[in-house]
């Protein structure tokens, strides 16, 4: 990918970079390609692969077939976060949480957010559902589980206790983009958490010389950094940075659990088991609430915790998918 991008940047002097195709769902090489610095910007489409492939079909057309002008954005992202799957307002979840049997209360936009905050660095999961669900393969923030990333435990218990799949499976950070560059050595966008970075050197932790010599899952549950449940092995992390011009909930909920903490970094995973899609409506997201062990779910204005809601409605989910 190097050898391309290098060779693209010398014969035609651009200095953007646009990619999409299922290779550009290699965070990893993403970021080394911004690293790179034969681009002054990168943008990948944040649903690389035959699913944004639609997407360019339905432009070519418009242009090619129907003879219409291409606009051009500028410095501006014209996917607005790829927030463009459905959305549900308030009544409208309150309806559906009642006539599935969820016990709830509305809440005020400004305390539900103080109250998310504050179980997020109790340790509490929280299953995050606001705004227009993401398009493409990532959470972005409106159908995500969330977790603090300072906790050495967090990682290993997404993994077994709500995801059901092996502890080890890494997870990716979501930063306030005006922050990203005091944590990451990042100081770009990565709006569609498909860029990977090393967490800054003055926020990694050394390991000693017992904890080198350990092996297998031992060692990998050492802890890295300042953030260990977003830190991998080699001390990287695949970013998403938060932008409060495209998701000011998610961004209003960093900023407040930055003003708790002091850290400005939540763990972001897809709201769903193994083996199940993202959730999309406010039943799957009960169900998965129901059926996981998330402590609270935030549903629009809607805020439900696990031990006020009928036992009698709990799901098993951990056996009832296969493994990926």
């Amino acid at each position: 990918m190097l050898r391309l991008t290098r060779s693209l940047a010398e014969e035609t002097g651009i200095r953007n970079l646009a990619m999409a195709g299922g290779v550009a769902l290699n965070c990893v090489a993403n970021g080394k390609v911004l690293r790179d610095g034969h681009f002054e910007r990168i943008w990948v489409q944040p649903a690389a692969g035959d699913a944004g492939g639609a997407l360019g079909v339905a432009l070519a057309a418009y242009h090619v077939f129907k003879d219409n002008p291409r606009h051009l954005n500028g410095a501006l992202d014209g996917m607005q976060g790829s927030y463009l799957g459905p959305a549900y307002d308030q009544a409208d979840c309150e309806r559906r949480l009642t006539a599935a049997g969820a016990r709830f209360t509305a809440v005020e936009q400004c305390d539900l957010i103080d109250r998310t905050a504050a179980v997020l660095a109790d340790g509490k999961a929280v299953g995050w559902f606001k705004g227009r669900m993401e398009f493409g393969p990532r959470a972005l923030g409106s159908r995500s589980i969330l977790g603090d990333p300072r906790s050495p435990n967090m990682q290993k218990n997404l993994n077994l206790k709500i995801k059901y799949r092996e502890s080890f499976r890494p997870f990716a950070p979501s930063v306030l983009r005006e922050d990203v560059a005091a944590w990451f050595e990042l100081d770009d966008n990565s709006p569609y958490m498909l860029m990977v970075a090393d967490v800054v050197k003055e926020r990694r932790r050394a390991m000693s010389a017992a904890e080198q010599a350990l092996f297998g899952i031992d060692k990998l549950n050492v802890p890295r950094s300042e953030i260990p449940a977003v830190t991998h092995v080699d001390y990287s992390a695949r970013i998403q940075t938060v932008h409060a011009e495209t998701n000011p909930a998610y961004h209003a909920l960093l900023s407040a659990f930055k003003a708790r903490t002091g850290c400005p970094v939540l763990v972001n995973t897809s709201f769903n088991v193994r083996g199940e899609p993202i959730v999309c409506t406010p039943e799957d997201a009960f169900r998965c609430f129901m059926g996981s062990e998330i402590d609270v779910l935030v549903v629009e204005n809607c805020w439900l915790q696990k031990e006020g809601q009928n036992p009698d409605l709990r799901l098993d989910y951990k056996d009832k998918f296969e493994l990926d």
